[in-house]
């Protein structure tokens, strides 16, 4: 064979051992258009040239200058389990606040069926003026002696009247006098009488006494007697809790004239009972 034809082959290692040229690397340009640091462009050049002499086949990552990556956090979905569970409570609250309302109300609605309950009523039998004198200090002092029925209509209520009953009366917004009524108990449709003594002294008399005496020339003097009765209620052998018991009577009577019994031409009450 000629020497023009010979061949020559390198063996497999020679051509792997072979350093492999890199691209050249484009100039890193700042980001920033007022200039960035000078000295990060001449480090990402060193190290570009380590790489091409250690014949580094990886490939090239170059640093973004002036670039700053904050991290997405993402925030935690709303829980939808607590207020599922809200929720609940208050519809288990709404309908046990219900169940309540409920038996309430048919336990009342059994209890009146049952019972039939009424408010006790009052009547001014009669009133008489023991007193009433205009004092040296310009003050009113009265005393009237009332006598008043209490009247149970109930077949199967008793009534427990409680300390700190009282009666009053009242002329053009001005009270006269009060007295206490007694502590007792009144059975089923029961009626009793009440001997009740008030007593009063009230200021501004001499404007008072003129008005009634002016009011005494027409034959018709409007008082008002008003009860604050507190109560308990027995049904059968319960005793219930305590109410209170308020009324008027609107009375018209012809005279104040003292140690004289009065006559007595209207008398209109009315009554409630207060929770």
């Amino acid at each position: 064979m000629s020497d023009h034809q010979r061949v020559r082959v390198h063996p497999a290692g020679d051509v792997e051992a072979r350093p492999t040229a890199l691209p050249p690397v484009p100039p890193v340009v700042p980001l920033n258009g007022h200039g960035s640091s000078s000295s990060s462009t001449e480090k990402a050049t060193e190290k570009i040239k380590l790489l091409q002499t250690n014949n580094l086949s990886a490939p090239l990552q170059l640093p973004v200058v002036g670039r700053t990556i904050n991290p997405v956090i993402q925030a935690n979905p709303p829980k939808k389990r607590s207020s599922c569970t809200c929720c609940r409570c208050m519809w288990w609250t709404m309908g046990i606040l219900l169940l309540v309302l409920i038996i309430i109300g048919a336990t009342a609605g059994i209890l009146y069926l049952i019972f039939h309950p009424k408010i006790p009523n009052y009547s001014v039998d009669s009133l008489k003026i023991s007193d009433l004198t205009l004092n040296l200090d310009m003050t009113l002092y009265a005393k009237f002696h009332v006598k008043i029925t209490a009247n149970n209509p109930n077949k199967k209520i008793g009534i427990y009247y409680e300390k700190g009953g009282r009666l009053s009366v009242w002329y053009t917004n001005t009270r006269l006098c009060q007295g206490m009524l007694p502590k007792f108990y009144q059975g089923h449709q029961n009626k009793t009488l009440l001997n009740v003594d008030l007593t009063g002294q009230t200021q501004y008399g001499s404007t008072l006494m003129n008005a009634l005496q002016q009011q005494q020339q027409t034959g018709r003097i409007p008082l008002v007697l008003k009860v604050n009765a507190p109560v308990a209620i027995k049904l059968g052998k319960l005793k219930l809790r305590k109410v209170t018991i308020l009324g008027e009577c609107l009375l018209v009577v012809d005279s104040l004239s003292a140690n004289n019994l009065i006559s007595i031409k209207a008398n209109n009450c009315r009554f409630r009972m207060k929770l």
